[in-house]
């Protein structure tokens, strides 16, 4: 083993070992963006803002780590994450790709100690299949490319997320045939709003919708509950917030990807939380 020179700095040694390996994931997740960033638009300003700069202190190194890692998530990078509805029951269209829209309530209307509210919706896409040698085509990039712009045109409002009210009535939508299976159902206050979101998705993925004959609407005697009238109950001497049953609440488009199994990661196509890089420009 070598010998360290007398003038080995350690903290020098880790420092630019750090910016160095730091910067070239940075660079890796910001490969669609020229050189070290810029303010030309939200994501050169993104890299700018997380790439490590010999100038820069302790402080300033670790607010670019926490954006990078935490706020912009790349720590989740390569992670087992499940991803779907936890309502959703399995589907049988084995080998088909998936098609996931995630909803969530915005930040500011979350009820203090409440959880965000979110729900993802799903269909499949039958007239593809996950990899060659399937009974259908294989998807190719420039079928996925051709969903999203059709998502970007349907849940996208001026550079935002549509918005809907999800409610206690669940709404499923059956067609098999054209990827949606029974058991797949989205919760909102009225069959109104089930009807849009279900006829969006079917022109996304360029199938027939066939009306509101094929929506099953639950509509249960049970009312929405909020924070107040769910009530309390009192654990280890505290008192805690019930859960609420099937709260009203309004929920917004955030992203789309498509899940062809799990031997490769999901493609996504439009995530406007910038969490990951998406398959069209939205901005």
């Amino acid at each position: 083993m070598a010998e360290l020179p007398d003038d080995f700095d350690p903290f020098e040694h880790l420092q630019q070992t750090y910016k160095t390996e730091f910067n070239r994931r940075v660079d890796r997740y910001f490969k669609d963006v020229e050189g070290n960033g810029d303010l030309s638009g939200v994501r050169p300003s993104l890299k700018l803002a997380c790439r490590i700069s010999d100038n820069d202190n302790d402080a300033m190194m670790n607010m670019r780590h926490n954006l990078f890692f935490n706020v912009i998530g790349y720590s989740r990078k390569n992670l087992a994450v499940v991803y779907g509805s936890k309502f959703d029951t399995a589907p049988p269209v084995a080998g088909h790709p998936q098609l996931f829209l995630y909803f969530s309530q915005d930040g500011a209307a979350q009820p203090t100690d409440e959880p965000l509210l979110e729900h993802e919706k799903s269909c499949r896409l039958m007239n593809f299949s996950c990899s060659s040698g399937g009974v259908k085509p294989a998807i190719a990039k420039s079928d996925m490319v051709a969903i999203a712009q059709e998502i970007k045109t349907l849940f996208l409002d001026n550079k935002r997320g549509i918005t809907y009210t999800c409610g206690n009535k669940s709404a499923s939508y059956t067609d098999p045939e054209n990827g949606f299976p029974k058991g797949n159902y989205i919760l909102v206050n009225s069959k109104a709003d089930a009807e849009n979101i279900y006829e969006k998705m079917c022109n996304a993925i360029d199938v027939p919708f066939k009306g509101a004959s094929h929506i099953l609407l639950n509509d249960p005697d049970k009312a929405s509950t909020t924070t107040a009238t769910a009530g309390k109950t009192t654990i280890l001497g505290k008192q805690r917030n019930n859960k609420r049953y099937r709260p009203i609440a309004i929920l917004r488009f955030r992203y789309a990807y498509i899940s062809l199994g799990n031997l490769i990661p999901p493609v996504f196509l439009i995530d406007t939380t910038l969490r990951n890089p998406s398959l069209v420009e939205w901005l």
